[in-house]
């Protein structure tokens, strides 16, 4: 079994990052993040390459576009018991990546104000964080996905006992991520459906 290495962090939710990420500096696992995820780690002291240095591209589009790049995806998807993935990676420059600690952008919180507007609503549908989700979920085999910050102690636990998580332990994560993602959806869609578009002539 492989050590946890390097683990992205992006989140909206950030109540225990400061022990959970200290733990993992503790632990020796180099931490990629984004944003204001990592501007509060830095504020604590944790040490945090971002995102756009890990991938030699910057976050862009009034970021839109942060993770959404091979060396990210590649990194989540490698299945690092085939050859042939190591030696793709090997010839892409890409690095693994064995953890990954998204929670996605407010969408029911936001459209819960009666105020919202269309503009807002679809600027708060998260693109990136579903996509390393399910990523990340569906390689559990190798990668440990975490979407609850209720889970930040387990995982650290089992990280020091063997420098990993289990197999069921990453089995019911990735099981919680693909039931995250379709509420998600479904919180989308719905709202959606009660939207009369020719209201909104500016975005038509």
């Amino acid at each position: 079994m492989r050590k946890i290495e390097r683990a992205l962090i992006s989140l909206t939710d950030k109540s225990g990052i400061e022990y959970f990420a200290r733990q993992l500096e503790a632990l020796g696992v180099e931490i990629l993040s984004t944003g204001g995820t990592a501007k509060k780690m830095r504020e604590e002291g944790i040490t945090v390459k971002d995102v756009s240095e890990f991938t030699g591209f910057p976050e862009m589009l009034d970021g839109r576009v942060k993770t959404l790049h091979p060396k990210v995806h590649g990194g989540i998807l490698a299945r690092k018991s085939d050859p042939d993935h190591l030696a793709q990676m090997e010839a892409h420059g890409l690095l693994p990546i064995d953890l990954v600690a998204v929670n996605l952008y407010a969408f029911e919180k936001t459209v819960a104000d009666p105020n919202c507007t269309l503009a807002s609503a679809i600027e708060n549908i998260d693109i990136g964080g579903p996509a390393m989700l399910r990523s990340a979920a569906k390689n559990y085999a190798d990668v440990t996905v975490l979407v609850d910050p209720g889970d930040y102690p387990l995982i650290i636990s089992e990280i020091n006992e063997t420098g990993n998580t289990t197999l069921k332990t990453r089995f019911r994560l990735a099981a919680k991520v693909f039931a995250l993602t379709s509420r998600y959806d479904m919180a989308i869609s719905a709202w959606l459906d009660k939207v009369d578009i020719d209201s909104h002539p500016e975005l038509a």
